[in-house]
Parts: structure tokens; sequence; C-alpha cells
């Protein structure tokens, strides 16, 4: 089920849902979050997942105002992909590779740092040798991650790679040349605001 619906600025709110497949000792709670933004014209969905409660809130709120588009940020967030791209015939954008067991059905457009995409999100660079693109939201002065940051704790980290120093937290502090207010991710505290985002990038990052 849904655990929260959250409005977080105007044209942009955000769910939260238990993963189905979550295994424990991961480093990840079972809760994960998904975002909407409505802006451009477009409304778009960001790494959606699917609560099963079809009579909720969420499912109203999205029938009031369908999404136009579907952004995968990372290639391991397929989840439900293709699941909302059939039911509301959406388009679809993310990564150009996929892991063997992620292979979505739906035809995506290829993004990567740079990529200007409908609705004005610019696609950017975290350094992190993933293939994931946090998402730009002009409108909204907001940046949404996938996993490059964490807040399991409720505390927002980056989340270790080998390439922390040499080329993660470069690019992460080349983010703040944006003029941000907020940051959304997708493990642990969802919602955290631009001093935050500077704390993170001084402390340790996430390992466990």
């Amino acid at each position: 089920m849904a655990h929260e619906l959250r409005d977080v600025a105007p044209g942009l709110w955000i769910w939260r849902v238990d993963y189905a497949d979550w295994v424990p000792g991961e480093g990840w709670d079972r809760t994960l979050t998904s975002t909407c933004v409505e802006t451009g014209g477009e409304v778009i969905l960001l790494d959606p997942l699917a609560p099963a409660d079809q009579g909720s809130e969420f499912w109203a709120r999205l029938s009031a105002r369908p999404p136009t588009l579907i952004v995968i940020l990372k290639p391991d967030h397929v989840r439900d992909l293709d699941f909302f791209a059939r039911r509301y015939q959406a388009q679809a954008f993310g990564p150009a590779v996929f892991n063997r067991d992620d292979v979505p059905e739906t035809e995506l457009e290829v993004i990567e740092p740079g990529s200007n995409l409908p609705g004005g999100l610019v696609a950017l660079y975290d350094g992190r040798g993933r293939n994931e693109t946090p998402l730009w939201l002009p409108e909204q002065r907001t940046i949404v991650f996938a996993d490059a940051l964490t807040a399991p704790e409720g505390v927002l980290r980056v989340w270790t790679t080998p390439w922390h120093e040499q080329r993660v937290l470069p690019a992460l502090r080349a983010l703040l040349e944006l003029p941000f207010e907020r940051v959304i991710v997708s493990h642990g505290e969802p919602v955290h605001d631009r001093a935050a985002y500077q704390r993170a990038l001084e402390l340790p990052p996430w390992t466990y």
C-alpha cells in the first residue's frame, strides 16, 4: 500500500510504497519513495512504484491528472515502468543499459547527463559511475536522486563508491551551482534542504 502522499512544493509531490522484492541486509529500507512533478504542461513520474490498493487516494490523484511521461533515473529502478506506461500510454525515458533481469518491455528514449527532457527537466552527472542521472526540476528548484544520496537513518549521506573522493564529491559539489532549495532521495527520509545536502558532502559516505 501507499504509506504516505506528501505535497513537497507546488506541482511536486511524493508517495512511499513498500518494495515487494525487498531483501533484508542490503543497506536500505523496504519503503521507497517515488516522485511526481507537474511542469511545462507535463505530468511526470520519476522511478514510480505502484501501490497495490487500487481504490487509494494515490490512484484517484493520478486519475485526475494522468501522467504524460515516466523517467527512470537508474537501471535497477525499472520496477513498475511497464505497468505505468501501459496504463497511461505515457512516454518513457531512461538509461541506455539495464541489468539482465531488469530490461523493460517499454521502449525508452535514452537520457544521459545534460539531456533536456519535456517539461524543462535536465539530467545531471553524479560522478558515481552507476549509469544514474539525477534530475533537476527548475520550476520546483529541486534535484531528485535515485541512489547517489540516501538517508536511511534520517540524515542525508552520499552512498559510498570506490571513487568517492576522486569523482563523486567533485561532481556533487558542482551541483551547488544550481539554485536548488531541496533534494529528494529514494531511500530513508525523502526530502532534505540545501543545507542538509551541503552537510552530506562533508560527512563520511554511507556504507553498510
